[in-house]
Protein backbone atom coordinates (compact mmCIF):
# COMPACT_ATOMS: atom_id res chain seq x y z
CA UNK A 1 0.00 0.00 0.00
CA UNK A 2 2.48 2.41 0.84
CA UNK A 3 6.23 2.82 0.82
CA UNK A 4 8.35 5.35 3.48
CA UNK A 5 11.79 5.85 3.10
CA UNK A 6 14.23 7.47 5.67
CA UNK A 7 17.84 8.96 4.60
CA UNK A 8 20.29 11.33 5.81
CA UNK A 9 22.73 11.85 2.31
CA UNK A 10 25.87 12.44 4.46
CA UNK A 11 25.71 8.69 5.05
CA UNK A 12 24.97 8.75 8.90
CA UNK A 13 22.22 9.87 10.48
CA UNK A 14 21.39 13.27 10.45
CA UNK A 15 24.69 14.20 8.16
CA UNK A 16 23.64 16.41 5.01
CA UNK A 17 20.09 16.38 3.64
CA UNK A 18 17.92 14.57 5.84
CA UNK A 19 14.65 13.56 4.00
CA UNK A 20 11.65 11.29 3.80
CA UNK A 21 10.23 9.96 1.10
CA UNK A 22 7.02 7.84 1.08
CA UNK A 23 4.26 7.06 -1.23
CA UNK A 24 0.63 6.49 -0.73
CA UNK A 25 -1.08 3.68 -2.84
CA UNK A 26 -4.66 3.13 -2.44
CA UNK A 27 -7.53 0.90 -3.91
CA UNK A 28 -9.26 4.51 -5.18
CA UNK A 29 -8.53 8.26 -5.60
CA UNK A 30 -8.42 9.91 -2.67
CA UNK A 31 -9.65 13.11 -3.39
CA UNK A 32 -5.71 14.56 -2.12
CA UNK A 33 -5.76 18.28 -1.10
CA UNK A 34 -2.66 19.47 0.49
CA UNK A 35 -2.57 22.02 2.98
CA UNK A 36 -0.57 24.73 5.05
CA UNK A 37 -1.83 25.16 9.00
CA UNK A 38 -0.79 27.82 11.00
CA UNK A 39 0.53 28.22 14.28
CA UNK A 40 -2.16 28.70 16.87
CA UNK A 41 -5.20 27.35 15.12
CA UNK A 42 -7.23 25.14 17.39
CA UNK A 43 -7.88 22.08 16.81
CA UNK A 44 -9.29 18.68 18.30
CA UNK A 45 -9.19 15.10 17.99
CA UNK A 46 -12.47 14.25 16.69
CA UNK A 47 -13.48 11.69 19.86
CA UNK A 48 -16.66 12.79 21.98
CA UNK A 49 -15.82 10.61 25.10
CA UNK A 50 -11.86 11.31 26.13
CA UNK A 51 -10.99 13.86 23.22
CA UNK A 52 -8.66 16.21 23.02
CA UNK A 53 -8.53 20.23 22.14
CA UNK A 54 -5.03 21.64 21.96
CA UNK A 55 -3.76 24.78 20.03
CA UNK A 56 -0.62 24.29 17.67
CA UNK A 57 2.72 24.81 18.43
CA UNK A 58 4.06 24.87 15.01
CA UNK A 59 3.40 25.48 11.76
CA UNK A 60 2.99 22.36 8.82
CA UNK A 61 2.73 21.44 5.34
CA UNK A 62 0.25 18.02 4.95
CA UNK A 63 -1.39 16.26 2.85
CA UNK A 64 -5.30 15.41 3.58
CA UNK A 65 -6.80 12.17 2.08
CA UNK A 66 -10.47 12.74 1.05
CA UNK A 67 -9.75 16.87 2.05
CA UNK A 68 -10.21 15.95 6.28
CA UNK A 69 -7.59 13.30 7.24
CA UNK A 70 -4.13 14.34 7.65
CA UNK A 71 -2.21 11.58 6.36
CA UNK A 72 1.36 12.84 6.00
CA UNK A 73 3.28 16.36 6.47
CA UNK A 74 5.89 17.87 8.28
CA UNK A 75 6.26 20.89 10.62
CA UNK A 76 8.51 24.16 10.67
CA UNK A 77 10.55 22.39 13.48
CA UNK A 78 11.91 19.31 11.04
CA UNK A 79 9.55 16.90 12.62
CA UNK A 80 7.95 14.73 9.49
CA UNK A 81 4.73 12.11 10.43
CA UNK A 82 3.43 9.42 8.23
CA UNK A 83 0.13 6.97 8.42
CA UNK A 84 0.40 4.24 6.61
CA UNK A 85 -2.00 1.08 5.82
CA UNK A 86 -1.48 -2.16 8.38
CA UNK A 87 -4.32 -4.21 7.98
CA UNK A 88 -3.24 -6.05 11.16
CA UNK A 89 -3.30 -3.14 13.74
CA UNK A 90 -5.92 -3.29 16.29
CA UNK A 91 -6.81 -0.57 18.72
CA UNK A 92 -8.63 -2.45 21.18
CA UNK A 93 -11.86 -1.48 22.78
CA UNK A 94 -12.36 2.14 23.60
CA UNK A 95 -10.91 3.22 27.13
CA UNK A 96 -12.07 6.80 27.87
CA UNK A 97 -9.63 6.99 30.48
CA UNK A 98 -7.23 7.33 27.32
CA UNK A 99 -6.91 10.26 25.20
CA UNK A 100 -8.61 9.30 21.82
CA UNK A 101 -7.70 10.20 18.25
CA UNK A 102 -9.03 9.98 15.24
CA UNK A 103 -6.18 8.20 12.82
CA UNK A 104 -5.95 11.49 11.00
CA UNK A 105 -6.23 13.88 13.78
CA UNK A 106 -3.26 11.98 15.66
CA UNK A 107 -0.84 12.91 12.45
CA UNK A 108 -2.02 16.59 12.66
CA UNK A 109 -1.32 16.35 16.97
CA UNK A 110 2.13 14.98 16.70
CA UNK A 111 2.90 17.85 13.77
CA UNK A 112 1.18 20.68 15.66
CA UNK A 113 2.65 19.53 19.30
CA UNK A 114 6.41 18.33 18.81
CA UNK A 115 9.50 19.26 17.62
CA UNK A 116 11.30 15.60 17.71
CA UNK A 117 10.90 11.92 17.69
CA UNK A 118 12.10 11.59 20.98
CA UNK A 119 9.34 13.79 22.31
CA UNK A 120 6.77 12.28 20.68
CA UNK A 121 7.96 8.86 21.89
CA UNK A 122 8.06 10.30 25.03
CA UNK A 123 4.44 11.17 24.86
CA UNK A 124 3.24 7.95 23.99
CA UNK A 125 4.95 6.55 26.57
CA UNK A 126 3.34 8.80 29.14
CA UNK A 127 -0.18 9.37 27.85
CA UNK A 128 -1.11 6.56 26.21
CA UNK A 129 -3.14 7.82 23.50
CA UNK A 130 -5.48 5.57 21.89
CA UNK A 131 -6.24 5.71 18.32
CA UNK A 132 -10.04 5.27 17.27
CA UNK A 133 -11.03 3.19 13.96
CA UNK A 134 -12.83 5.00 11.03
CA UNK A 135 -12.79 4.81 7.72
CA UNK A 136 -10.87 6.03 5.12
CA UNK A 137 -12.85 6.47 1.84
CA UNK A 138 -14.49 2.69 1.68
CA UNK A 139 -11.55 1.44 3.28
CA UNK A 140 -11.06 0.62 7.25
CA UNK A 141 -8.36 3.01 8.79
CA UNK A 142 -5.89 0.78 9.79
CA UNK A 143 -2.54 1.80 9.99
CA UNK A 144 0.80 2.48 11.80
CA UNK A 145 3.01 5.68 12.02
CA UNK A 146 6.04 6.72 10.88
CA UNK A 147 8.03 9.48 12.64
CA UNK A 148 11.14 11.45 11.52
CA UNK A 149 13.37 14.55 12.35
CA UNK A 150 16.25 16.76 11.29
CA UNK A 151 18.87 14.49 13.82
CA UNK A 152 17.67 11.46 11.56
CA UNK A 153 16.05 9.37 14.77
CA UNK A 154 12.81 7.56 13.41
CA UNK A 155 9.93 5.71 15.25
CA UNK A 156 7.88 3.44 14.00
CA UNK A 157 4.52 2.88 15.78
CA UNK A 158 1.97 0.23 15.59
CA UNK A 159 -1.09 -0.22 17.39
CA UNK A 160 -1.45 -4.07 17.74
CA UNK A 161 -3.94 -6.41 20.35
CA UNK A 162 -5.38 -2.37 21.84
CA UNK A 163 -1.28 -1.79 22.34
CA UNK A 164 0.98 0.21 21.50
CA UNK A 165 4.42 -0.81 20.05
CA UNK A 166 7.02 1.66 19.54
CA UNK A 167 10.19 1.28 17.65
CA UNK A 168 12.31 3.78 18.37
CA UNK A 169 15.78 5.06 17.02
CA UNK A 170 17.22 5.99 13.84
CA UNK A 171 18.51 2.71 12.44
CA UNK A 172 14.46 2.52 11.27
CA UNK A 173 14.89 4.19 8.12
CA UNK A 174 12.26 1.59 5.69
CA UNK A 175 8.93 1.19 6.10
CA UNK A 176 6.16 -0.24 4.24
CA UNK A 177 2.99 -2.66 5.27
CA UNK A 178 2.34 -5.83 6.27
CA UNK A 179 3.22 -7.68 8.30
CA UNK A 180 3.94 -6.10 11.64
CA UNK A 181 6.72 -4.24 11.67
CA UNK A 182 9.17 -6.61 13.71
CA UNK A 183 8.44 -9.62 11.22
CA UNK A 184 9.00 -7.14 8.32
CA UNK A 185 12.72 -6.89 9.90
CA UNK A 186 13.03 -10.38 10.75
CA UNK A 187 12.22 -11.15 7.06
CA UNK A 188 14.41 -8.48 5.61
CA UNK A 189 17.42 -9.91 7.64
CA UNK A 190 16.61 -13.36 6.59
CA UNK A 191 16.37 -12.25 2.77
CA UNK A 192 20.34 -11.74 3.11
CA UNK A 193 21.67 -11.10 -0.22
CA UNK A 194 18.99 -13.05 -2.04
CA UNK A 195 18.01 -12.06 -5.18
CA UNK A 196 16.43 -8.09 -5.45
CA UNK A 197 12.45 -8.80 -5.84
CA UNK A 198 10.47 -7.12 -8.36
CA UNK A 199 7.23 -7.35 -6.87
CA UNK A 200 4.37 -4.96 -5.82
CA UNK A 201 3.50 -6.92 -2.45
CA UNK A 202 4.43 -5.38 0.99
CA UNK A 203 8.33 -7.27 1.76
CA UNK A 204 8.90 -7.00 -1.60
CA UNK A 205 8.81 -3.29 -1.74
CA UNK A 206 10.46 -3.42 1.81
CA UNK A 207 13.52 -5.23 0.31
CA UNK A 208 13.70 -2.86 -2.42
CA UNK A 209 13.43 -0.11 -0.31
CA UNK A 210 16.34 -0.55 1.73
CA UNK A 211 18.73 -1.98 -1.16
CA UNK A 212 18.23 1.01 -2.70
CA UNK A 213 18.43 3.31 0.58
CA UNK A 214 21.65 1.47 1.56
CA UNK A 215 23.32 2.46 -2.37
CA UNK A 216 22.40 6.21 -2.41
CA UNK A 217 25.70 8.29 -3.05
CA UNK A 218 26.67 10.39 -0.06
CA UNK A 219 26.23 14.17 -1.48
CA UNK A 220 26.24 17.34 -0.08
CA UNK A 221 24.10 19.42 -2.44
CA UNK A 222 20.18 19.56 -1.69
CA UNK A 223 19.17 18.96 -5.07
CA UNK A 224 21.19 15.85 -5.84
CA UNK A 225 20.31 14.38 -2.54
CA UNK A 226 16.27 14.93 -3.28
CA UNK A 227 16.47 13.32 -6.61
CA UNK A 228 18.35 10.65 -5.33
CA UNK A 229 15.89 10.27 -3.01
CA UNK A 230 12.76 10.40 -4.96
CA UNK A 231 14.21 8.10 -7.60
CA UNK A 232 14.58 5.37 -5.07
CA UNK A 233 11.53 5.99 -3.48
CA UNK A 234 9.95 5.65 -7.36
CA UNK A 235 11.45 2.08 -7.76
CA UNK A 236 9.09 0.71 -4.84
CA UNK A 237 5.86 2.71 -6.43
CA UNK A 238 3.26 0.30 -8.22
CA UNK A 239 2.49 1.22 -11.52
CA UNK A 240 -0.59 3.28 -11.84
CA UNK A 241 -3.34 1.12 -12.98
CA UNK A 242 -2.36 -2.24 -10.75
CA UNK A 243 -4.75 -3.21 -8.48
CA UNK A 244 -5.88 -6.68 -6.98
CA UNK A 245 -8.91 -6.95 -5.45
CA UNK A 246 -8.64 -9.25 -2.54
CA UNK A 247 -5.20 -7.97 -1.32
CA UNK A 248 -4.88 -4.56 0.67
CA UNK A 249 -1.56 -4.44 0.47
CA UNK A 250 -1.20 -4.06 -3.49
CA UNK A 251 -2.99 -0.76 -4.86
CA UNK A 252 -1.50 1.97 -7.51
CA UNK A 253 0.83 4.59 -6.03
CA UNK A 254 -1.32 7.75 -6.07
CA UNK A 255 1.19 10.04 -5.00
CA UNK A 256 4.35 10.56 -3.38
CA UNK A 257 5.70 12.90 -0.98
CA UNK A 258 9.80 14.24 0.48
CA UNK A 259 10.03 16.11 3.15
CA UNK A 260 13.16 17.94 3.16
CA UNK A 261 13.58 18.22 7.05
CA UNK A 262 17.21 20.00 6.48
CA UNK A 263 16.19 22.90 4.19
CA UNK A 264 12.09 23.15 5.52
CA UNK A 265 10.43 21.91 2.14
CA UNK A 266 7.27 19.71 1.73
CA UNK A 267 7.54 18.49 -1.75
CA UNK A 268 4.43 16.53 -3.73
CA UNK A 269 3.94 15.08 -7.10
CA UNK A 270 0.93 12.98 -8.04
CA UNK A 271 0.99 10.13 -10.61
CA UNK A 272 -1.83 11.93 -12.78
CA UNK A 273 -0.08 15.44 -11.92
CA UNK A 274 3.25 14.52 -11.97
CA UNK A 275 5.12 17.83 -12.22
CA UNK A 276 7.33 18.01 -8.51
CA UNK A 277 5.65 21.11 -6.40
CA UNK A 278 6.80 22.22 -2.75
CA UNK A 279 5.54 24.47 -0.15
CA UNK A 280 8.97 26.28 1.53
CA UNK A 281 8.08 26.14 5.50
CA UNK A 282 10.49 28.62 5.75
CA UNK A 283 9.06 31.27 3.53
CA UNK A 284 5.40 30.25 3.67
CA UNK A 285 2.76 31.93 6.23
CA UNK A 286 2.66 29.66 9.12
CA UNK A 287 2.50 32.37 12.07
CA UNK A 288 -1.54 33.08 11.07
CA UNK A 289 -4.07 33.91 9.19
CA UNK A 290 -5.40 30.65 9.17
CA UNK A 291 -5.36 27.40 7.20
CA UNK A 292 -4.53 27.45 3.29
CA UNK A 293 -5.75 24.71 1.18
CA UNK A 294 -4.31 23.49 -2.64
CA UNK A 295 -5.83 21.06 -4.94
CA UNK A 296 -2.74 19.58 -6.97
CA UNK A 297 -5.53 18.10 -10.10
CA UNK A 298 -6.68 21.74 -10.53
CA UNK A 299 -3.10 23.23 -11.16
CA UNK A 300 -1.77 20.73 -13.45
CA UNK A 301 0.68 23.01 -14.77
CA UNK A 302 2.24 24.20 -11.46
CA UNK A 303 5.77 23.21 -10.87
CA UNK A 304 8.35 24.91 -7.98
CA UNK A 305 7.86 26.58 -4.95
CA UNK A 306 3.51 26.83 -4.93
CA UNK A 307 2.95 28.44 -1.75
CA UNK A 308 1.42 31.54 -3.54
CA UNK A 309 -1.47 29.12 -5.13
CA UNK A 310 -2.70 28.18 -2.10
CA UNK A 311 -6.27 29.82 -1.33
CA UNK A 312 -7.82 30.54 2.49
CA UNK A 313 -10.10 27.90 3.32
CA UNK A 314 -13.63 28.85 4.77
CA UNK A 315 -12.64 26.27 8.07
CA UNK A 316 -10.20 23.66 9.22
CA UNK A 317 -10.74 19.16 9.17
Amino acid sequence: MCTRILWSSGGEPGVGVVAVARTLDWMEEPATTLAIRARSAHRSSGVDEGGLSWTSRYGSAVTLLYGTLTADGMNEAGLNVNGLYLSESDYGDRDASRPGFRLGTIVQYLLDTFATVAEAVTWFETAKPQVVAESIGSEPGTAHLSLADRSGDSAVIEFLGGQTIIHHGPQYTVMTNSPRYDEQLARASAAGSAQLPGGADSPERFLRAAHYAAGLPTTADPVEAIASLLSAERACAVPYGVDEPGRPNIAATRWTSICDLTDGRYLFTSSTTPNLIWVDLTAAAVDGGGERLLDPAQVPAASGEVSALFSLSDGEA
